[in-house]
């Protein structure tokens, strides 16, 4: 673990008593308590998460909009200044480098919010693809600390500690906000399926922001919460995770993703990606639920009539649901909601149905 990254967070997350795990290159939290606890606190209460690991790319420029339009799937055009859009990018042969948030401050001016694991790679990718645009292209990650306050009670506990009315912020959009006295950039986002925020600052304040965030929402219910909850959570909202429903060799169509592809612009990968619209798509991600009483973990194979028809991209037994569920990459033909597949666990097939993804409702600020 020593030649692991760290967070600034770091020494905090042991003094919580947390239990660490390598993730991304980082050592990062897994649980505190437990992982259904903070699951549980997330879904009623409020959740604090370090989430410091994230990368951020900052591109100025006066053909900053121009340039990152082109390297993303979704179209940036539609937002307005200090808004936020989700969109993945792509190679030129439609499959992921990373799904992303691009945050827009003005045409000449934004923040790309990518994953910890992509951090170096998507790094490389814009500075591969720059050329002809006049536009600079730094990486702040190592500056940039970053907590997710997530959960119903989000709202009322950062009331306590800023000015700003907090109502005013609707769900994607963000804002510079001063937070018990530290400057911060807020956005009104996650990865949970609840209302909550996203806090970036500077490394300097991250370990006392932390705090304080935790002892105002004392009276809430808040708990620190881990990778583990943040992986249950964002599963059952049917959120992807890259690595798993994404990948260098899943495509946006293929992950269901293709309301944020917007074929009527040029992007990188546009070509190979309008070509698969065109023809049916071979392979793409389900939802299931067990039959039978197995718990589906990431890997494990897909059968269906006596043949392999693809894999597991996760899968748990939702704390929400109580219901072991999972995601699957499998082949087009099997993906039709009510049919009966198997999941290979521990060599012998158990019985699951195909079902939609978002096993849980969303419950957004809008």
């Amino acid at each position: 673990m020593d030649s692991l990254k760290k967070t600034p967070l770091y020494d905090t997350h042991l003094k919580y008593g947390a239990k660490m795990i390598e993730f991304a290159g980082f050592s990062m939290p897994v649980q505190y308590e437990s992982i259904l606890k903070e699951h549980e606190a997330v879904r009623k209460n409020a959740g604090l998460f370090d989430v410091s690991h994230m990368g951020e790319i900052i591109i100025e420029g006066k053909d900053s909009e121009k340039f990152i339009n082109y390297m993303v799937t979704n179209d940036i055009t539609k937002i307005s200044a200090y808004q936020a859009m989700y969109s993945p990018m792509c190679y030129s042969n439609g499959t992921t480098v990373d799904d992303l948030l691009v945050y827009k401050f003005s045409n000449e001016k934004y923040m790309l919010v990518v994953n910890a694991s992509n951090i170096d790679k998507d790094y490389n990718w814009i500075i591969e693809n720059k050329s002809g645009y006049n536009i600079d292209v730094k990486n702040i990650s190592n500056e940039i600390s970053e907590l997710a306050l997530q959960g119903p009670k989000s709202q009322e506990i950062l009331e306590k500690m800023t000015e700003y009315n907090l109502d005013n912020m609707k769900y994607y959009h963000f804002d510079k906000i001063n937070l018990d006295g530290v400057d911060c950039l807020i956005s009104r986002s996650g990865y949970t399926g609840e209302d909550g925020f996203e806090i970036f600052l500077k490394n300097d304040y991250a370990q006392s922001m932390w705090e304080k965030v935790l002892a105002v929402g004392e009276e809430f219910g808040i708990k620190p919460a881990g990778l583990g909850a943040r992986d249950t959570l964002r599963f059952e909202a049917g959120l992807p995770l890259y690595g798993n429903e994404l990948s260098e060799d899943i495509t946006p169509f293929e992950a269901g993703l293709g309301f944020f592809v917007k074929l009527e612009k040029d992007f990188i990968g546009r070509d190979a990606l309008f070509k698969q619209k065109q023809e049916e798509l071979k392979r793409k991600i389900v939802g299931f639920e067990m039959i039978d009483n197995g718990i589906p973990r990431h890997g494990y194979d897909v059968y269906a009539q006596g043949e392999k028809i693809g894999y597991v991209t996760t899968g748990y037994q939702s704390p929400s649901l109580k219901k072991n569920i999972g995601m699957a990459l499998i082949k087009s033909q099997f993906a039709i909601n009510g049919n009966e597949i198997n999941i290979i666990i521990r060599n012998k097939p158990y019985k699951a149905f195909v079902t939609s993804k978002n096993f849980y409702k969303k419950n957004y600020k809008k």
